[in-house]
Formats: structure tokens, C-alpha cells, sequence
């Protein structure tokens, strides 16, 4: 379909994955509760694989010019999906939310009241919490990580759901790099944010995708695209064991001049030679990290590829 470009107040951006089950629904209550606003539904299929998501979403396109679709070549993941939809919405501000009724669409009405307090990015937090206990401790790691690595303001919740202005979203599209961390660049933007508690419900259905590893992936692109911290870490942890290296060496020349006669023992140099060769590997697979990163970006690897487009 010819795209419309047509500037609207905001656009909601839904990436989609194995969510055939909730989207319709989840696209209905949206609609009901936007119907005082000029908006449009980005939903982005990131290559669905257990269910009929791509159909779903594509019959919900073509059936509304409100709503927008696009599928993905492949898994990009959830992050790379959000990035294509701030790529092609038009809205003035732009509400980020999961497609499993986790985020109530009748909580987006006051996201967007916030933000019209000129707030750059407002942020949903939750007094109660519906993920399990590790996804919860997971968060709160996350959450620590990111206060350390990004400078993320204490008692700040980086959470999926949250609107960011058009000034934001013009500047996280400048971002062309394969691992995109969408709370990284927008931080690195913008301090002026705010909060809004909202409700947190349980997953209507299925399970969620964010499974361990793609939790430590977030955390990796966090870690090396975001910050130089893990190499600063490294250099620290080198001089640190040159120190106690140094000390240990002055320790044992002591010992031997105090009695001539004292094995010196084979343990304290093996594991002498474990811990500098643990140290040593440490820091050059941080490096391999950074430098891989590199590589791929400067390769031209796709942040995303968009397989179909509707009303777009």
C-alpha cells in the first residue's frame, strides 16, 4: 500500500512475537481507548514461529489504515523491533509496549498525559509486579547494571512500557548499529523523564520470550555498547593483581631470607599462574567483545530487515 506519511499525535509500537492470540484483542481495547486522539498501531512481527502471527497482524492492516504492519526477515529481536518502528511512525510521540496484556491499554491514556507536561520520556513503574521471581531478580540486576554502566538515575525502572517525544525518537534513529539498547539511547539522549504508576497484569497467554538468554544478550548489549566500563574493569583488575603480585613476590623473598632452608611450593605458583591466566583472559575476551561489535557494524550487519510492509 502507498504510505500515507501523514504526521498523527501518537503512534502506539507493538513489536509482536507469538502473540496470534492476544494482538486482535489487544488491538480492539487500544482503539476504544485512543478514540479521542489522532494515533496509529505500528505492529512489528518479529518472525513469529509458533503461531499464526503474521496472518493476524497482516488482516488487522489491511483492514484499518490506523493500523501499520511490518514483518521481519527473521528473529531480529525486540529491541531491533522497536527500532524499526521508530524508524517509519509518524506520531508525535511514540507509547513502547509488549503484546501480552502485561501493559493495560487502558494505562497508555496516562503515559500521554504525562508527556504533555513536556517530559521527553516518560517511564510506567509498577507497585505490583506480575513476572515470576527470577524474571523479577532479573530485573532488579538489570536495573543495578544499568545505574552503574549508563548512569541511570537512582530509583528509576527502566521499563518496556514508557512514551518517548518525537525529539527523542529523531535522535534513536540515528543509531544504525546491530545491537540497539533502546533505554541506552534514549538516556544518552535525555535526562528529562518522568513516572507514572500503572498496573502490571499477568500474561493473558503463552509464556514470555524474553527467556535467559535473551536476558544476558540485553545485558551484553548494554555492557559493550553503551559503556567503557567493562574495559576500564579490565585495566583495574590488571593493576590490582600487578599489586598484589608485587606484594606476594616481597612476601616469599622475605620468607626465603628469614630460612634459607623453606621449600618454595609448587601450589603458590600454579595457582599464581591460574589466577593472572584467569585475569589475562578476562580482559582479552572484553576487548574480542568491543572489537567483535566493531566489526559487525562496520560489516554493514542489518539492525532489521522488513520482509512486507501495510500501510506503509
Amino acid at each position: 500500500m502507498i504510505k500515507t506519511n501523514i504526521p498523527c499525535e501518537v503512534s502506539i509500537i507493538i513489536p509482536v512475537y507469538n502473540g496470534a492470540s492476544t494482538i486482535i484483542s489487544l488491538v480492539s481495547k487500544l482503539i476504544k481507548e485512543l478514540v479521542s486522539y489522532d494515533f496509529e498501531i505500528i505492529l512489528i512481527n518479529d518472525c513469529s514461529n509458533l503461531d499464526n502471527s503474521f496472518e493476524v497482524c497482516n488482516k488487522l492492516a489491511t483492514e484499518n489504515n490506523k493500523i501499520k504492519f511490518l514483518d521481519l526477515s527473521k528473529n531480529f529481536g525486540e529491541h531491533n523491533a522497536v527500532m524499526a518502528g521508530l524508524n517509519l511512525c509518524n506520531g508525535s510521540c511514540a507509547v513502547i509496549m509488549d503484546d501480552d496484556f502485561q501493559n493495560p491499554p487502558e494505562e497508555v491514556v496516562k503515559l500521554i498525559t504525562k508527556m504533555d507536561e513536556k517530559f521527553d520520556v516518560v517511564y510506567s513503574k509498577y507497585s505490583i509486579k506480575n513476572h515470576n521471581f527470577l524474571r523479577n531478580l532479573g530485573s532488579k540486576f538489570h536495573n543495578a547494571v544499568a545505574s552503574l554502566l549508563i548512569g541511570k538515575p537512582k530509583g528509576l525502572y527502566l521499563s518496556s512500557f514508557k512514551i518517548i517525544n518525537r525529539f527523542v525518537i529523531n535522535e534513536i534513529i540515528k543509531y544504525t548499529g546491530p545491537h540497539p539498547y533502546i533505554d541506552g539511547l534514549i538516556l544518552r539522549v535525555t535526562r528529562n523523564y518522568s513516572t507514572v504508576t500503572v498496573l502490571h497484569n499477568k500474561r493473558e497467554d503463552g509464556k514470555s520470550g524474553y527467556t535467559t538468554r535473551k536476558l544476558i544478550s540485553l545485558w551484553i548489549n548494554m555492557l559493550t555498547n553503551f559503556s567503557i566500563m567493562p574495559l576500564r574493569l579490565a585495566t583495574y583488575t590488571g593493576f590490582l593483581t600487578g599489586i598484589i603480585a608485587i606484594l606476594f613476590s616481597i612476601y616469599i623473598a622475605i620468607e626465603k631470607i628469614m630460612n634459607p632452608n623453606l621449600p618454595i611450593g609448587w601450589a603458590t605458583t600454579v595457582i599464581a599462574i591460574l589466577f593472572l591466566g584467569s585475569v589475562q583472559l578476562f580482559a582479552i575476551g572484553i576487548i574480542g567483545e568491543f572489537l567483535g561489535r566493531v566489526f559487525l557494524k562496520m560489516n554493514g550487519t542489518p539492525q532489521y530487515i522488513i520482509k512486507t510492509k501495510v500501510n506503509i
